[in-house]
């Protein structure tokens, strides 16, 4: 079901009267960007995507059938389930290249349709698409080898913001959420994509105002740094970010940090937020590297927070997931049991 919410539940920038200050004096700028054994077999094999077939899972919301791509472990044993999600305007024909080496490592695989594009009422992390996501996971742990303690969603842009969806409504343990550059304001995301004159905007029109007139409530409804905390969280989440994303990338960095915020403040760690002089220096690309973060693949680190039950990490990048890092973080969470 689809929460009604209220912008006094939460307020994802904090600080609202200094964060006021600087929006005033910098519009310009929110206007533009606002917006192991395991381990070991993980790295190897012959990355092919043969085994993978097309499936159709009856929705449990509305009958319908849904369509997946999906691969079935050949081992005799338990085997991790990795749900890797498509993005904003794919479908689970979208080429995914996780799966090449979730493939090689014989895991299980699914690559759920979740209504396609994001492009109509029932996509969009509708009730519906929600549903689709917790009916891929079931499935796979009916049909396939599961450890159902090494269950995995991985999303990037769209599917990054069907993560965060996944993260605060499944009824699944997952292990490990891991979103890439993720979209986490709807409301946000339309004004930015709008100001840039991107199609999201359209897109989300589509999804949310059948009178083809903007309607920001149901954007709001839409958006999972709106949405309630689950009362116990169903594992921990990553959310990674390049820092030219909004630039030269469609979502800037400010849907992750402010998401991070969120899980800071419900986990009561206010000392862990990011904060409004960080966020600006970020948003303006205004830092040097941090060289004590490390590196993710041969990418440098500009910035990362992090807690118990969540991360954020902005690195040099762009729009995009770090498939190679990807697989590498599932392979060294198997090891953290």
């Amino acid at each position: 079901m689809i929460h009604l919410i209220s912008l006094k539940t939460y307020d994802p920038y904090g600080l609202e009267r200094s964060f006021r200050s600087i929006e005033t004096l910098n519009t310009w700028i929110l206007t533009i960007l606002f917006c192991c054994l395991g381990a070991t077999l993980c790295c190897h094999g012959d990355e092919s995507q043969s085994g993978i077939t097309e499936i159709s899972i009856t929705s449990s919301i509305d009958g319908t059938d849904q369509k997946a791509l999906y691969y079935k472990s050949n081992s005799p044993s338990p085997v991790p389930l990795i749900l890797s999600l498509h993005s904003w305007s794919g479908d689970y024909n979208q080429a995914d290249p996780l799966a090449e080496k979730v493939i090689a490592a014989d895991w299980n695989y699914i690559h759920p349709d979740f209504r396609g594009a994001n492009n109509n009422p029932d996509a969009c992390l509708s009730e519906k698409a929600v549903q689709d996501l917790d009916d891929a996971i079931a499935y796979a742990l009916r049909e396939g080898p599961v450890d159902n303690t090494a269950v995995f969603v991985v999303g990037t842009s769209g599917g990054g913001y069907a993560t965060l969806g996944s993260y605060l409504r499944t009824n699944h343990p997952v292990r490990l959420f891991l979103a890439w550059v993720p979209i986490s304001d709807l409301d946000a995301w339309y004004r930015e994509s709008k100001n840039r004159g991107k199609k999201y905007a359209e897109d989300i029109v589509a999804c949310c105002s059948p009178f083809d007139e903007y309607d920001p409530h149901c954007a709001l409804e839409r958006s999972p740094l709106y949405w309630p905390m689950p009362v116990l969280p169903p594992g921990r989440i990553e959310l990674y970010a390049g820092i030219e994303d909004g630039y030269t990338g469609s979502v800037p960095i400010s849907h992750s940090l402010h998401f991070f915020n969120k899980l800071a403040t419900h986990f009561q760690r206010p000392d862990a937020r990011v904060s409004c002089e960080e966020m600006l220096a970020l948003l303006t690309r205004d830092v040097k590297v941090d060289r004590a973060a490390g590196t993710l693949e041969d990418r440098s680190i500009f910035y990362k927070k992090e807690i118990a039950q969540a991360s954020v990490t902005i690195f040099d990048g762009t729009h995009e997931m770090l498939t190679g890092y990807c697989f590498e973080r599932i392979c060294a969470a198997l090891e953290e049991r």
